[in-house]
């Protein structure tokens, strides 16, 4: 048995196709499947209750923490899995990760690989993308995934979601590196911002998150500043020099969103609307 929590913010486009795909295969009861409906506009809801065994639960106001601690409050079985709404994660991909935390010795958290979707993006996503998604930090962190699964124990570590702090980074500061596991075999696929207006605003909030998370105190398991401002070119680019172009990009990009990060934060935005923080 496992719970699923959902959180979704105007995401009627997309959580059809999440939801079919995790109930396609699951017995009767197997799931227990909660979407937290937070500050939607469209017909969320609506598309949530249209699917047998769902339970929606709405939130007033937009944001993926107050809606992460209501699900989670309401959720009653483990593991527990952390499911992004516009992410098509199968009934075998979530059996497996299930598994896998349950396992004698087993580890307290688990997360599949990923693929980044770049069909018809802009240049300089597609550019952005291609360094990013080859930096050596990603390949087993938490972050970047749309989907992590929690034992017990790995969900005792922590009482709430903080508001400040981006989910996933800080859940990615909770465990250490034999604590937790990604399952090669299964695969999500993260919708990476469809303009670089998009790209930018979401990797302005991600900057934003991980130096909160700094100055509270929090762990992000990367390489200190000084030592890693410059490894992403010697870890991909100095062996790969095709994607000297490419890395151009990543570097104006980059050094545009330390510079804007320090500005005011704008309102939250929905959760394909700030695909980016998945690959940032």
């Amino acid at each position: 048995m496992v719970s699923i929590v959902i959180p979704a913010h105007n995401e009627a486009a997309f959580l059809g196709r999440c939801l079919d795909a995790v109930l396609d295969d699951a017995r009767p009861g197997e799931f227990e499947v909660i979407v937290a409906a937070n500050g939607c506009a469209d017909h969320t809801t609506d598309v949530a209750r249209s699917r047998w065994g769902v339970r929606v639960v709405e939130i007033d106001r937009p944001g993926k923490a107050a809606a992460l601690n209501r699900a989670d409050s309401l959720a009653t079985r483990f593991p527990r899995i952390y499911l992004d709404a516009d992410i098509p994660a199968t009934t075998h991909a979530i059996r497996s990760l299930c598994a896998e935390l349950e396992r004698p010795g087993g580890p307290l958290v688990a997360v599949p690989s990923r693929r980044l979707d770049l069909t018809d993006r802009p240049v300089a996503v597609r550019a952005y993308c291609a360094v990013q998604q080859r930096l050596p930090t990603f390949e087993d962190r938490l972050f970047g995934r749309g989907l992590i699964a929690l034992s017990e124990e790995g969900r005792s570590r922590f009482d709430r979601f903080p508001e400040t702090i981006d989910d996933t980074l800080f859940l990615d500061g909770i465990f250490s590196a034999d604590e937790r596991v990604r399952l090669r075999d299964i695969t999500t696929t993260e919708a990476t911002p469809l303009g670089t207006p998009d790209l930018l605003a979401s990797l302005v909030r991600v900057r934003r998150a991980t130096t909160a998370l700094r100055r509270d105190g929090g762990e992000l398991g990367v390489a200190p500043r000084a030592e890693g401002r410059l490894s992403w070119f010697h870890d991909v680019v100095a062996g790969q020099p095709s994607l000297a172009p490419a890395a151009a990009v990543y570097v104006g990009i980059t050094a545009w969103v330390a510079l804007v990060a320090r500005l005011p934060a704008a309102k939250p935005r929905s959760t394909h609307e700030t695909a980016a923080a998945a690959i940032a």
